[in-house]
Order: structure tokens, then C-alpha cells, then sequence
């Protein structure tokens, strides 16, 4: 029984992501608080469309994300603090979507901008409810999750290039992705030559494919190339991973039906 509690708890276990950004904090909030600019380096988002805004500030808003043969959509409400009295900024949000395909139920997240000497830490912490019934719950901390959060990291590094390099998120995916191949053919070849290492019983052709292993592995990516592995996974500290309190007054997403939504695009 304890067992099961404990593996129920893991697998509800927040989302952390951070990343340091030699950027201002005025340029950052604007390439992630702007619904158009935040689609093009965010993977788990492929549309953010604003519905309206109440006299709180509280954004109500819809989002899509296309899969080949269908389009996943829900909404949410977002709240953003960008003057605060320590110097950072924070902005909260709730989702959710009543599409059974969707891995991701309800759930809610922030994110944080904390200034540094040479820019700022930007921090997302997130949770949710799995989607897709009892399938989603048996996939989720095993493949869901952790799929999200390298989603997640890896799309920050490529709000940072963009932040402090000006590449082009559309640019920094295109790298990645000849960057994977590359490394992928490399270590195909690896494993041919292996193979008639092993076949033929040959030194020379073993090293060679040695070599190849070592060069998939080991040359280090360029400057441009995003990677997770540039992020936090884990909070350094209790403030980071703690959510800003005004999460907890947050609006729910409305979820009366998404067609009504639509129409006010």
C-alpha cells in the first residue's frame, strides 16, 4: 500500500526547468509573454490564441498543438507581474482541454524571471493530471513526463539563443535536427563497421569503427545547436520551485466547450 502511494506521488511530481540567459529581462518577457513569439521556440505549443482579458489582468486564451493527423485544443488563463518590488517578474497560468487524446490534463504552472549580475534565471515549474484515461496513466511518468520536460529544456535553450543571440528558434530546430542525424548516421556506420570488424576479423576496421563511436558521442555540438542539457532539471533552491501565491487565485480555464471559443478568434 505505501509502495503504491509513493509511486503515485513520483509520478505526480512537478516539472522543474531552468535556464540562464545573458539577456535582459525585458527581452525575454517579451519573446515568452507574446502569444505569437511564444509558439515558435515552445515545442509544446503550435498556436496561443488570446480570447480576452478581465479587469484583473487575467488573459483568457486558446491553444492548439498539431499532431499529423489530428489537432490537440484547450484554453487557459495566464496572469503576468512584470514590475514587482524585488526586481523580478513572475506569470501564472491554468490549462486545460477536454480532448481524450491529449496527454496532458488539467494542470496549472508559472514561470519566473530572476535577474542575475550578467542577465537573469528563467524558471518554469508545472503539474498536471495525465490525459488519455488509464493509458496516459500507465504512460506518464515512465514516457509522458520525462518527454515534457526534455520538450521543455530544450525549448528554453532555444528561447535563449534567441534572446541573447537573435537566432532564429525556426534556425536553432533545423540544427538540432542535423546535428541528431549526423550523430544518428555516424553511429550506423559505427555499427557496420563493427560488424565486418567482427565478420572478417579485422583491427583495422574495429578502430575505424571505434573511431566513429567516439566521434558521434564525443564532438561537442556547435554554439547554435540547442540542448537540454543546459538546464537545471532539479530546484537549487525551495523559493524557485515554490509557485507565486497568486496561482492560487487564478481563474479556471474555461471549459464549457471550445467552439464558442474559436469564434472569437
Amino acid at each position: 500500500m505505501g509502495k503504491n502511494v509513493g509511486r503515485k506521488e513520483a509520478a505526480r511530481k512537478p516539472i522543474y526547468v531552468e535556464i540562464r540567459m545573458r539577456a535582459a529581462l525585458e527581452r525575454v518577457w517579451e519573446l515568452s509573454q507574446n502569444p505569437e513569439a511564444h509558439p515558435r521556440w515552445d515545442l509544446r505549443f503550435s498556436r496561443i490564441i488570446p480570447v480576452d482579458q478581465d479587469e484583473q489582468g487575467q488573459l483568457r486564451f486558446r491553444y492548439e498543438f498539431l499532431l499529423p493527423m489530428h489537432t490537440i485544443r484547450g484554453t487557459g488563463t495566464s496572469l503576468g507581474h512584470r514590475h514587482r518590488a524585488d526586481g523580478q517578474a513572475t506569470s501564472v497560468l491554468k490549462f486545460d482541454t477536454s480532448d481524450w487524446l491529449s496527454p496532458i490534463g488539467p494542470g496549472s504552472g508559472y514561470w519566473r524571471y530572476i535577474p542575475t549580475d550578467d542577465g537573469l534565471r528563467f524558471i518554469t515549474g508545472y503539474n498536471y493530471q495525465p490525459g488519455m484515461g488509464c493509458v496516459g496513466k500507465a504512460l506518464d511518468a515512465r514516457i509522458i513526463r520525462p518527454v515534457l520536460g526534455w520538450a521543455t529544456a530544450i525549448s528554453f535553450d532555444r528561447l535563449r539563443l534567441w534572446a541573447e543571440s537573435d537566432v532564429d528558434p525556426q534556425d536553432s530546430r533545423n540544427r538540432w535536427i542535423l546535428d541528431a542525424g549526423s550523430r544518428a548516421g555516424a553511429l550506423l556506420l559505427a555499427g557496420g563497421l563493427l560488424r565486418r570488424a567482427v565478420a572478417q576479423h579485422s583491427l583495422g576496421t574495429a578502430a575505424l569503427g571505434a573511431a566513429a563511436v567516439l566521434a558521434s558521442l564525443a564532438t561537442p555540438a556547435h554554439w547554435s545547436v540547442p540542448r537540454a542539457g543546459r538546464c537545471l532539471r532539479r530546484a537549487p533552491d525551495e523559493r524557485a520551485a515554490r509557485a507565486p501565491s497568486v496561482l492560487a487565485g487564478l481563474r479556471e480555464p474555461d471549459q464549457s466547450g471550445n467552439s464558442h471559443l474559436a469564434d472569437k478568434e
